[in-house]
């Protein structure tokens, strides 16, 4: 009986999984073939004729995708990596401590997911537009921080709350000095935390229009700029392409990182290992 209920909940597992990965990937499946359709028109299930055109002009010099997409990936990595370096003290600070207002601190930095991003952006707009950071790529990265900090802010508050300092101690009364205990103390505790909140700031920051195009002033062009133009114009082949190299660099990441999504972090109790 044991057995057939194990059988039954692996079977049920793998179903699910199957189901979530169906559920994940059939939105993308007319994506994938508008990129190599020439003409796809009501009520054919498939395209009347099939090129590799959308595919050739999109990976062309001209088209400016490769540029774009370029410049998204650098954008991306670098408000993700100011998000590390601001959300790892702001998270220790939120997880292991209690101060007065640590409520409303908690709700203020809430705020940016909770208020719409369009109005918040209008009251930046102003500030770096009087500081000159509006059409830079400078302007466009310190703005994405404001929709990716939350994330980066919470996950590691969460693993904070259960870090124990006393390892740091320990380690500091043996001689380790402040660099060395957070590299070989600290550091891989909280590893996996930095690597989910990192994964959800590159994924926040890969996928913002509103805030890059207010602030980028259409100057900066990342690849969801360049993916709206295309939408709008009625070019279904080239926007078929251009989304489907917009969505390869989150799921190379994600594929990459998926081992850490399970939330385990040496913080939880995974010291006996270090």
């Amino acid at each position: 009986m044991l057995g057939r209920d194990g059988f039954g909940i692996r079977s049920f597992r793998i179903l699910s999984g199957i189901f979530l990965i169906v559920w994940l990937v059939l939105p993308l499946l007319p994506l994938a073939i508008w990129s190599f359709a020439h003409g796809w028109f009501y009520p054919s299930l498939l395209p009347n004729q099939w090129s590799l055109k959308a595919w050739e002009y999109a990976l062309s010099d001209t088209a400016g995708v490769i540029d774009s997409l370029w410049l998204t990936i650098g954008i991306s990595l670098a408000a993700t990596f100011l998000s590390i370096l601001v959300g790892v003290p702001a998270g220790r600070a939120l997880g292991m401590y209690k101060f007065p207002g640590k409520g409303l601190v908690e709700l203020l930095i809430l705020a940016p997911v909770i208020v719409p991003g369009i109005a918040v952006v209008l009251g930046i707009h102003s500030i770096f537009l009087y500081i000159g950071l509006n059409n830079t790529v400078t302007g466009v990265i310190l703005v994405h921080l404001v929709p990716t900090l939350p994330y980066m802010i919470l996950v590691m508050s969460g693993i904070f709350a259960n870090f124990e300092p006393a390892y740091e101690a320990q380690a500091r009364s043996l001689g380790a000095s402040a660099f060395k205990t957070f590299w070989y103390v600290t550091l891989p505790a909280i590893m996996p935390g930095i690597v989910v909140g990192g994964l959800f700031a590159f994924l926040v920051s890969w996928s913002q229009y509103i805030l890059t195009l207010l602030i980028g002033g259409g100057r900066v062009v990342t690849l969801p700029l360049l993916l709206f133009n295309f939408a709008t114009s009625g070019r279904n082949d080239i926007t078929g392409a251009i989304g489907m190299i917009y969505i390869l660099p989150g799921a190379i990441i994600l594929l990459l990182t998926a081992r850490h999504l399970s939330g385990r972090s040496g913080a939880v109790g995974g010291f006996g290992q270090i």
